[in-house]
C-alpha cells in the first residue's frame, strides 16, 4: 500500500464570488477559488480587476459569495478576518503624516506573529534606515513601497496581499524582494501571498497562478 502525503486545506476559499460596478458587466465572476500557502500569482493587465479582486479578498470590498480566510468566515466574523489579512495601499493619503516606524507600529497590532527581526532585515535589504523617522509624505513612491513591502514581508498574517510589488522599485530593490519572497514561500509555512501583476514573476517558486479577469 502506497502511503499518501494529505493535500492540506487552502488559506483563503471562496464560493459564488461575484462583483460588479452598477450598470457595469461582472468584474468578478467565481464560482470557486482556493489560493493555497506559499505564493499566488493573480496576472492581468490594466483594468481587468486586480486592485478590486484584492480588496474583495481583504474583506474590504463587498461582494457577493463567501470568503473563508483560515477558517473564519467574513460574513460571520469580519472583523476577525480582516485582522488575518495584511493590506496596505502605499498612496492612501492617511498615512502621509506618519513615519515609517509608526506606520510599522501600526500594521503589527493584533499581529502577534509579525517577525520584528525579518523587520529589521526587510529595512535594511531595501535601504530604508535612514528614511524610517521621516513623514511618508516626504518619501518618494518606490520608497513608500517599499515600506509596505517590508511590513508584510514580516507579518504573521494569514493573508498577504501584495499589488503591483515591484512598482517603482529601482532594480535592486526588485532583486531583493524576489530573494525574500522565494525564501518566504519555503514549504511548511502556513501563509498565502498572493501577488497582482501585470508584469511576469519569472523565478518565483509559485503554488499557484490565477488570469484575471476571474469570470
Amino acid at each position: 500500500m502506497t502511503a499518501h502525503t494529505p493535500i492540506p486545506a487552502p488559506v483563503l476559499q471562496s464560493q459564488g464570488l461575484r462583483f460588479a460596478f452598477a450598470g457595469e458587466p461582472p468584474l468578478i465572476a467565481c464560482e470557486s477559488l482556493a489560493i493555497p500557502a506559499g505564493l499566488t500569482l493573480l496576472h492581468g493587465d490594466t483594468g481587468s480587476g486586480k486592485t478590486t479582486l484584492l480588496r474583495v479578498l481583504a474583506g474590504r470590498q463587498p461582494a457577493q459569495g463567501r470568503l473563508l480566510l483560515d477558517g473564519i468566515d467574513l460574513a460571520r466574523t469580519p472583523d476577525a478576518y480582516r485582522r488575518a489579512v495584511f493590506h496596505v495601499d502605499a498612496r492612501d493619503a492617511d498615512l502621509d503624516a506618519l513615519t515609517p516606524r509608526a506606520c510599522t507600529a501600526t500594521w503589527r497590532e493584533d499581529d502577534p506573529g509579525f517577525d520584528a527581526p525579518r523587520w529589521s532585515s526587510m529595512v535594511e535589504g531595501f535601504a530604508l534606515g535612514e528614511h524610517l523617522d521621516k513623514r511618508m509624505e516626504m518619501l518618494s513612491t518606490g520608497s513608500r513601497r517599499k515600506v509596505v513591502l517590508a511590513a508584510a514581508l514580516a507579518s504573521g498574517r494569514a493573508l498577504v496581499l501584495l499589488d503591483e510589488p515591484t512598482a517603482a522599485l529601482d532594480k535592486a530593490s526588485v532583486r531583493w524582494l524576489w530573494e525574500a519572497l522565494a525564501e518566504h514561500a519555503r514549504p511548511g509555512r502556513p501563509q498565502a501571498i498572493v501577488l497582482a501583476s501585470s508584469l511576469p514573476v519569472d523565478g518565483l517558486p509559485l503554488a499557484a497562478t490565477f488570469t484575471l479577469p476571474l469570470r
